[in-house]
């Protein structure tokens, strides 16, 4: 086996970016986590959640982690990639959570998958 810096070819995919409120809440859970744990009902590859420290949305105020009295209304965004008809197929599931108000973005992406393998890394000096 080589170790190089050439890249695996990459397979197109669709990214989901989910934008609500920190403390948009679902049945008395955050709704960044019940999108999460719904998207991972659904099969996909995998979602992951980011705080935002300042941001403005509909209402055009600025929510901001800099003031003494930190804001209790910070953007959040969960973000998931996989294939378009996987990621298509769970929008319906947002209809219902973002009822409540909410931003989704799909953006067409190339998906490069680095796989974790067990070889262990190369002997140090080693030659071959």
């Amino acid at each position: 086996m080589t170790h190089g810096t050439a890249h695996p070819g990459g397979t197109p995919a669709l990214r989901l970016t989910v934008l609500v409120g920190e403390q948009d809440g679902w049945h008395h859970k955050p709704l960044y986590a019940e999108i999460v744990h719904r998207a991972r009902e659904a099969g996909l590859a995998g979602a992951s959640v980011f705080r935002g420290i300042e941001g403005f949305g509909a209402t055009s105020l600025i929510h901001t982690q800099r003031l003494l009295s930190l804001s209790e209304e910070l953007p959040v965004a969960v973000v998931a990639v996989d294939t378009e008809e996987r990621i298509r197929a769970f929008l319906p599931q947002l209809d219902e959570l973002l009822a409540g108000g909410g931003l989704v973005t799909l953006d067409p992406c190339e998906r490069i998958s680095y796989p974790r393998t067990g070889d262990p890394a190369p002997a140090e000096g080693g030659r071959g």
